[in-house]
């Protein structure tokens, strides 16, 4: 597959664009982190906005208080999501389970 040429300012865009996106990822993780956000509410989001579907369960655990590496390597074999799974990509079992442990 052969990636389209971009003008300059096309590629300029392009990176303002995703600095953009890992912005607003990163202050819903640290919302998240802080108990601003529920892991319900971000789950919900994932359905209809980017920001929140695109993001991998991995990185939305270990956003949560007292969840580390480990911790959420643990939660997810338990529950059955793969490492590389993303929030859009939850299962309504899973993200019920999820909620289960954290509320």
């Amino acid at each position: 597959m052969v990636l389209p040429t971009l003008t300059d300012e096309k590629r300029k865009e392009a990176l303002e664009k995703a600095a953009i996106v890992r912005r607003e990822r990163a202050q819903l993780k640290k919302d998240l982190k802080e108990g601003k956000v529920k892991l319900s509410e971000v789950l919900e989001k994932g359905k209809t906005c980017d920001i929140a579907g695109k993001l991998k369960v991995t990185a939305l655990l270990t956003s949560m208080p007292g969840v580390g590496q480990a911790k959420a390597n643990a939660i997810m074999t338990e529950i059955g999501i793969s490492e590389t799974r993303r929030v859009a990509g939850l299962g309504p079992h899973q993200q019920a389970k999820l909620i289960d442990i954290f509320g």
